[in-house]
């Protein structure tokens, strides 16, 4: 796992969070929840090749 991915995980979360709040205070609180929804599937989809790399790593390492 990179640095970039790291630094990109946290722009994520700070503009999901700024946009958020704006949302919330406009009373638009459907809209904030589909942000936040929007950026955890994001990241999700960022994480999600590491977590199989780290599952067949691991599977490896106990058929030995």
């Amino acid at each position: 796992m990179s640095i970039g991915l790291i630094i990109k995980i946290a722009a994520v979360g700070v503009l999901v969070t700024i946009l958020n709040q704006v949302l919330k205070h406009s009373g638009r609180d459907e809209h904030a929840f589909l942000i936040s929804l929007a950026g955890l599937i994001l990241v999700l989809t960022w994480i999600i090749p590491y977590i199989y790399d780290l599952f067949v790593m691991v599977q490896e390492l106990f058929t030995m």
